[in-house]
């Protein structure tokens, strides 16, 4: 579901006025799932604003550089520095709780001059996907479960990240994993993330301790697509700032902390008939349908040449190694946390399936939208999956990519996922992941200097 449901420009401006917002924050998700955008006062906001902001925004590293002399990327982003025309989507309206003044955040689409969305945006991109379900009659169903790390403050960042000191004082030293009292170190910082949820309607559900020190994981209400990237994408700024106020941070990053295990953005989908409302995974007698098999097959073909976007960065690939609660391979199986794709025990009407390969670090649109393109191809090229993992899916060989550049090869040759997603996204997305990729080889790492400097 959307932060709220067909919300007209008449019905943004009469909450506006009954809130008695003085400013608005005019928000598009960048590739990266950054928050740009311009901030204008409540009386220069109306419908006919035809607010502008260079495309070239959407064609950004995460360090705010550019692709040089990449023809594809040249190709899709106007050389001449053109305008996005950006239009807002009244259903995201919500208030910034952090504010002094009252204060609201709303997130725009991107469209061209001609009127045509722009389709390298992640909500673009995610939109298209969408489109192809309901071509076909289908309404996908997703429930992100989002894992993060809450870390002292650190403005160096040569220095190693810790965690955090709680209200006993003392800092975690130990796995704490589901433990209630680890949670309620951080009660503060916890009740003031529920109280900004709550009057941004973003529908969190349960909060748990995960595995690693000071990590901590958040679910939210299952729901159609774009209301959840929207709500995750609201999440990350929200803990963001309730966690500076609490004199420390917030990282969705994959694997922020050596030695302990990474964080995951765990995406449970299913896929209803529109009509009926009935879950196509399940046939009438309750069993498991064609549909359910050929969608993990789908996952199963197409997600090693998906890891690009899903885990978006040189730090995610610290995260896919053995025996840290992360996948390495694309097995499925029924309740099983070692494998890519998990099946959770369920009745008929909540089959579903569990992409645990995902990192917390991907942009949310991108990331549910190739998920959900995976399973699309499964079930309109009707992939029959690998026969289910009934044991632990460790001790079987890698399956997917081990770095980013031997990703975005995956995705630049994967054709069937290019014409899902776009030819020009993945053409604009995959020059920017390679810019980050060279500039991350131009730095020299600890581990460089602590075992090659004297020894090689």
């Amino acid at each position: 579901m959307a932060i709220r449901e067909n919300f007209t420009y008449a019905d943004m401006d009469l909450w506006l006025n009954e809130k008695r917002v003085t400013e608005i924050e005019c928000l598009v998700p960048d590739l990266t799932g950054v928050a740009r955008g311009k901030i204008m006062p409540r009386t220069k906001f109306t419908e006919d604003r035809g607010m502008r902001m260079p495309e070239a925004v959407l064609g950004m590293t995460v360090t705010g550089n550019y692709p040089a002399g990449d023809a594809a990327y040249e190709r899709a982003i106007s050389a001449t520095d053109r305008d996005m025309i950006l239009r807002a989507d009244p259903n995201t309206i919500a208030l910034v709780p952090w504010a002094v003044d009252p204060t609201a955040q709303v997130i725009h689409d991107c469209y061209f001059s001609d009127g045509s969305l722009v389709d390298f945006a992640p909500r673009s991109v995610l939109r298209r996907v969408l489109k192809l379900y309901a071509d076909k009659g289908w309404t996908p169903i997703v429930a992100p479960e989002l894992e993060f790390y809450l870390t002292a403050k650190n403005t160096d960042p040569d220095l190693p990240l810790r965690p955090p000191v709680g209200r006993s004082g003392r800092a975690e030293t130990s796995r704490q994993v589901y433990s209630i009292d680890a949670v309620n170190e951080f009660d503060p910082l916890f009740e003031d993330i529920y109280d900004y949820c709550e009057l941004m309607q973003l529908d969190v559900d349960t909060l748990i301790h995960e595995i690693g020190a000071g990590q901590m994981e958040i679910n939210f209400l299952h729901g159609e697509p774009l209301g959840l990237a929207d709500k995750v994408f609201f999440f990350k700024r929200t803990l963001r700032e309730a966690a500076l106020k609490h004199d420390m941070y917030a990282t969705f990053m994959a694997k922020p902390m050596s030695g302990e295990p990474g964080s995951a953005m765990h995406i449970h989908q299913s896929v209803i008939d529109s009509r009926t409302g009935n879950n196509i995974f399940s046939k009438p007698d309750g069993t498991a349908s064609q549909a359910f098999s050929h969608y993990i097959g789908g996952l199963q073909r197409y997600m090693p040449a998906a890891m690009a976007i899903v885990a978006p960065y040189v730090n995610s690939y610290r995260r896919i190694v053995r025996h840290t609660a992360a996948p390495i391979n694309v097995q499925w199986g029924k309740d099983n946390r070692t494998v890519g794709f998990r099946v959770p025990e369920s009745g008929p009407q909540d089959r579903r399936i569990e992409n645990r390969v995902v990192g917390a670090d991907a942009n949310p649109y991108l990331a549910l939208a190739v998920t959900l393109a995976c399973g699309y191809l499964g079930m309109t090229e009707q992939l029959e999956p690998a026969p289910m993992m009934v044991d632990s899916a460790y001790h079987l060989d890698f399956q997917l990519p081990q770095s980013l550049s031997e990703a975005l090869e995956g995705l630049r040759n994967e054709t069937s996922l290019r014409q899902v997603l776009g030819d020009r996204f993945v053409d604009v997305y995959a020059a920017i992941k390679d810019l980050e990729h060279a500039e991350f080889m131009q730095v020299i790492s600890p581990w460089e200097r602590e075992h090659l400097l004297l020894h090689v």
